[in-house]
């Protein structure tokens, strides 16, 4: 009997089918549809004797067989393609000791302020303007986790660069509000500059904020959608406009702890817009609205958007497989994430011998992600390229005399803090090493043996072919 071949790194949502299941539900579909079984073949996987063949034994790969039953779905009326669906066990998390990005500021400032990450990732992604194609009305970029806006700044400065002229539609997901904060302090210059451009943040799940749409129904009717039209024509106006939504932002951009789970969730999800009123005529189109919001983007920026501890699964369907669908035709996702296996990682070594956070490599994260997505991934490109060129080191930032000769404490706390921030060491795991001097210690013989410290990323990218 003929068997379906199945990957074997993957669960699969499908259970077993045998030829003879496979041949009745085509024979059913082609009676219904008055259709040819070889013009199903044809249509459904580009083989006029798939019907022929099965008939005689022959086995199909798990991909065919999804094909098959994507076709029949899709050409059934109401019908949706067969979910595939990763097993994501719930990963729950111990409060006390998880460690979160946006709940630990002081880490996260000093990092930023000593470390060049930022710019540098935000370089890389700016390689990935060259290879979009948008479409009027709008460029539109999506950014997985603002954080600071750091690097949604420094992309929109080459955004601009390279298109000038040509209306920006800018979203970006973000739970915490100081980094809203940080983020809404870039805004004014970047709408000074490129006028015609509309900002829109949320705090939705990843699942959602690219379509602006929760998925459950109560907490879409519990949305709070504000928007805010910028007058005057200067970026100290704006700034001022836009520090006047304090109050608002603190009443509803909040965040809770799922007690089921510890992991954070909204409290209310909350859209906010912004545009210059001076623009409205020519954003009209651009300007989302409730419950007529489209995702199609040009460049999803997904840097750092989970835990390095995450599993695969969780990493795939959870956001990148959401984040992969929002794409429009010629758009591209840019991932990026730690790599380890540099001096940073030696550093924490030294105190925690075998600890390695980064067992996720991008190839198996891709896997992951294209197995989820199926027949909807098929108009994909995932490209994990080579070492040499996913791979890319940034660097602390210090003075040549600061990591040479005695290597003073503040230096070898920075150092310190940039490991233990890029490895997420959870804080009660520090508490117990903080009290010794062996911390700082490691900090200086790596910055002596390297003569400072620097750390690696990798990236990847998911890109769909165009019409």
């Amino acid at each position: 009997m003929l068997e379906v071949l199945y990957p074997t790194p993957l669960p699969t949502a499908f259970p077993l089918m045998k030829n003879d299941e496979i041949l009745r539900e085509i024979t059913e579909f082609c009676r219904t549809a008055g259709m040819a079984e070889s013009t199903f073949g044809r249509r459904s996987v580009n083989d006029g004797k798939l019907v022929h063949r099965l008939r005689e034994g022959k086995r199909i790969t798990i991909d065919t067989l999804e094909r098959i039953q994507a076709y029949i779905a899709a050409s059934t009326t109401g019908g949706l393609p067969p979910p595939r669906g990763l097993q994501v066990p719930p990963e729950k998390r111990d409060p006390r000791g998880n460690f979160r990005f946006f709940e630990n500021r002081q880490k996260y400032l000093l990092f930023v302020h000593t470390c060049s990450e930022k710019r540098v990732v935000a370089d890389r992604v700016a390689l990935e303007l060259a290879a979009i194609h948008p479409r009027p009305p709008a460029l539109r970029i999506f950014d997985a986790g603002v954080g600071d806006g750091t690097v949604l700044a420094r992309v929109l400065r080459a955004t601009h660069q390279r298109y000038p002229h040509m209306p920006f539609y800018v979203a970006g997901k973000e739970l915490s509000l100081e980094d809203l904060r940080l983020t809404l302090e870039k805004v004014p210059d970047r709408i000074f500059e490129h006028p015609a451009s509309v900002f829109v943040f949320t705090n939705m799940f990843y699942s959602e904020a690219p379509w602006l749409t929760p998925a459950s129904p109560a907490a879409a009717a519990a949305t709070v959608w504000h928007e805010v039209p910028l007058r005057g024509a200067s970026s100290g106006e704006f700034e001022a406009q836009i520090a006047e939504l304090r109050p608002f932002l603190e009443q509803n951009w909040r965040a809770a702890i799922s007690p089921r789970t510890a992991m954070p969730l909204y409290e209310r999800p909350v859209v906010l817009v912004l545009y210059r009123e001076d623009h409205r005529f020519l954003l009209d189109s651009t300007i989302p609205r409730p419950g007529q919001t489209e995702a199609n983007f040009d460049l999803v920026i997904a840097s750092q958007p989970y835990r390095a501890l995450s599993s695969v699964n969780f990493r795939a369907k959870r956001i990148i497989a959401p984040l992969a669908r929002a794409l429009r035709p010629g758009g591209r996702l840019i991932g990026i994430h730690s790599h380890g296996q540099d001096p940073g990682m030696e550093m924490i070594q030294a105190i925690w011998p075998g600890e390695n956070p980064f067992s996720v490599s991008r190839h198996e994260l891709l896997r992951a992600v294209k197995y989820e997505l199926g027949s909807l991934g098929r108009d994909l490109n995932f490209n994990a390229y080579a070492d040499n060129r996913s791979i890319f080191r940034y660097d602390m930032e210090a003075l040549p005399n600061e990591v040479t000769g005695s290597i003073g404490t503040s230096t070898a706390f920075a150092a310190w803090n940039a490991a233990v921030y890029v490895a997420q060491i959870e804080d009660d795991r520090l508490t117990e090493m903080t009290q010794n001097g062996r911390t700082l210690d490691a900090a200086r013989d790596v910055l002596r043996k390297y003569n400072g410290l620097w750390f690696l990323d990798e990236s990847y990218v998911i890109s769909r072919r165009r019409d």
